[in-house]
C-alpha cells in the first residue's frame, strides 16, 4: 500500500479504507493525503468490503488488479538509484519512489522496481478515476484532439476554437448553483490567489461606488510604489488550520504547518478557530453548538479589530472541512452563520472546495449546508484535472488584464475533465461516494470501539477520518503499512 507521510499530529486512518474499498468500483475519489493508514492489527476489512453496494461496480477499468505485488523493499533499489540521480539537480526528500505510468492501473501504482501498490495518495487526492482510465485515455487517443496536445495557447488572448464548447461539457456542467462565470488557471494555489485579487477589486470597487468617486491619479501613481491609497490596506479573513495554498497571497491564509510559512514574509491577515466538535455528534449537540458560536464570535471580534485598525476584511475564506489541516468538519449551522457575518460586513465569501469536489455525498460539498445563497466564489483543483473559480457576476473584473497570465489554465485538461465528468454522471459516482461513505463510517464507528487508540470518527460522504492517539504510533503504522 503506498502511503506518504505529512507530518501531521492527527491521523486520518479513513481514506485508506475508503481506497481498499473503492477497489470495488475503481472511483479513488479522495484520498486527503498523508494522515492515512490501513492495518491496525486485524481490522476486518472484508467485513465493511462485504457490505458495500454490489452495483456500485464502475466501468472506470477493464481489469483492475487482485491486489497489492512487492517485489523489493521500499523504496525499491531501482527508486533509489533515480532518486540519487535526480537529487544532483534538486530536492529529492519529498520523493518517495519512481512510477511506471504505463504500467499502473485503475486503483494500483506500480512503481520502477516492479512492485504493485494500493494507491491511496492517489496523486495528492488529484487523480480521480485512476490509473490509465479507458474513457480519458480514449478521449486523448483521439486524433481530433492531437492539436490540443501539440500547442498551449495563451487562452486569455488567442483560445482555441473548441474553449466554449469544452468549459460547457465539462466546467460548466457542474457548476454551483447561482454561479455562471468561471475562469481557468493554472494549479489549486494560483486559483485561489486569482480569486482573492478578485474579491479586494471587487470590495474596492464597491467602496468607490458608494462614496461616488473613480480612481484617481494617485491612486494609480501610489500603487507602483507599493503604498496606499492605490495598494490598499485590506485584508482576508481564513481559519487556524487552514491550507489555501504555497503562492504569496494563498500562504498568508494558510495556518496548517509552519513549514510552509518559515521564513517567508505575509500579510497581516486574520485567523480565527474553526470549530473543534467533539464526537459523537449526536451526543454533543449542545458543547458543538457553543463551540461554533465561539468561533463565529472570533470572526465578528476579527473583522472589527481589523477594520479598527485600517485593514477591513474584504474577504472570508473557508474549507468546507479543513483536510490538510486534519479533517475538520463544522455542521451546517457554523456556514449558515459565516456567510451571514459575510453578508452584513460587506466581505466576499469564498469557498475553497480544492479538496472537497464530488466526495461528501454532494457534487459541491457547500451544496450540503443549505447556505441562503451561492458563496460568492467556489474555486477548485485537483480530482477536475483542471483548476480555477467559479464566481458570481458582480465579482468579473471590470477591465482586461486584471487577472491575468500566459496560459489561463490548459485545454487539454479541460478534454480531461470533460471525460471525468462524464464518467461522474455516467457511474452515478456522486451518489456511490454517499452509500460507500455511509459504510465506511459506520465500520470506522465499530473500529474505535474494538481498538481505544482510534477515536474521533466523523465523515460526510467518504471524507471520512479517525484519529490516532499519538504521532508515534501513527509513523510506525505508516512504516508498516508501506511494506506492505
Amino acid at each position: 500500500m503506498y502511503l506518504v507521510h505529512n507530518a501531521s499530529p492527527v491521523v486520518s486512518y479513513a481514506h485508506a479504507l475508503l481506497q481498499f474499498c473503492y477497489s470495488c468500483f475503481a472511483l479513488p475519489f479522495v484520498f486527503h493525503l498523508a494522515r492515512t493508514m490501513r492495518r491496525l492489527h486485524p481490522l476486518r476489512l472484508r467485513s465493511l468490503l462485504q457490505k458495500l453496494p454490489v452495483q456500485c461496480l464502475s466501468t472506470a477499468t477493464q481489469s483492475e488488479f487482485p491486489g497489492p505485488d512487492m517485489k523489493t523493499s521500499f523504496p525499491g533499489p531501482k527508486s533509489l538509484e533515480l532518486i540519487a540521480a535526480m537529487d544532483q539537480i534538486q530536492e529529492t526528500r519529498t520523493v518517495h519512489m519512481f512510477v511506471d505510468y504505463e504500467k499502473s492501473r485503475g486503483n494500483y501504482i506500480v512503481d520502477v522496481d516492479g512492485n504493485r501498490l494500493l494507491d491511496v495518495c492517489g496523486q495528492i487526492a488529484s487523480n480521480p478515476l485512476g490509473y490509465n482510465h479507458p474513457d480519458i485515455v480514449a478521449t486523448l487517443a483521439d486524433s481530433a484532439h492531437l492539436h490540443l496536445l501539440a500547442n498551449r495557447p495563451a487562452l486569455g488572448c488567442a483560445p482555441p476554437a473548441e474553449f466554449v464548447n469544452l468549459l460547457k461539457s465539462s466546467l460548466l456542467s457542474i457548476s454551483p448553483s447561482g454561479l455562471n462565470q468561471v475562469m481557468t488557471m493554472m494549479c489549486g494555489s494560483c486559483a485561489n490567489e486569482n480569486s482573492y485579487k478578485a474579491a479586494f477589486m471587487h470590495y474596492r470597487r464597491l467602496q468607490r461606488e458608494q462614496l461616488g468617486i473613480k480612481e484617481t491619479i494617485e491612486d494609480v501613481e501610489t500603487c507602483m510604489m507599493n503604498q496606499v491609497p492605490g495598494s490598499p490596506q485590506l485584508s482576508l479573513l481564513s481559519f487556524q488550520k487552514g491550507f489555501h495554498g504555497r503562492t504569496m497571497g494563498t500562504l498568508s491564509a494558510t495556518r496548517s504547518k509552519a513549514i510552509h510559512k518559515l521564513d517567508v514574509p505575509a500579510f497581516d491577515w486574520p485567523a480565527a478557530p474553526f470549530p473543534s466538535l467533539r464526537y459523537p455528534l449526536e451526543e454533543n449537540e449542545r458543547e458543538n453548538r457553543q463551540e461554533e458560536d465561539r468561533c463565529l464570535e472570533e470572526v465578528s471580534d476579527k473583522i472589527s479589530k481589523w477594520s479598527d485598525k485600517g485593514c477591513p476584511v474584504a474577504c472570508i475564506c473557508v474549507e468546507p472541512i479543513q483536510a490538510e489541516g486534519g479533517d475538520y468538519h463544522a455542521t451546517p449551522y457554523f456556514f449558515q452563520q459565516l456567510q451571514k457575518i459575510a453578508r452584513q460586513s460587506g466581505a466576499v465569501f469564498m469557498v475553497d472546495e480544492v479538496q472537497t469536489f464530488g466526495v461528501t455525498g454532494h457534487l459541491w460539498a457547500h451544496e450540503g449546508f443549505g447556505l441562503g445563497e451561492a458563496p460568492d466564489i467556489v474555486t477548485f483543483a485537483k480530482k477536475l484535472q483542471v483548476t480555477g473559480a467559479y464566481m458570481k457576476q458582480g465579482l468579473r473584473p471590470d477591465r482586461p488584464y486584471r487577472i491575468y497570465n500566459t496560459w489561463m489554465g490548459e485545454p487539454s485538461k479541460l478534454l480531461v475533465a470533460s471525460a471525468v465528468v462524464k464518467v461522474i454522471q455516467r457511474d452515478n459516482l456522486v451518489q456511490l461516494a454517499k452509500e460507500s461513505g455511509d459504510v465506511l463510517l459506520a465500520g470506522l464507528k465499530d473500529l474505535q470501539t474494538k481498538y481505544p487508540f482510534l477515536s474521533k470518527a466523523r465523515g460526510a460522504g467518504t471524507f471520512c477520518s479517525v484519529d490516532c492517539d499519538s504521532p508515534q504510533r501513527r509513523d510506525s503504522l505508516l512504516k508498516a503499512i508501506n511494506s506492505k
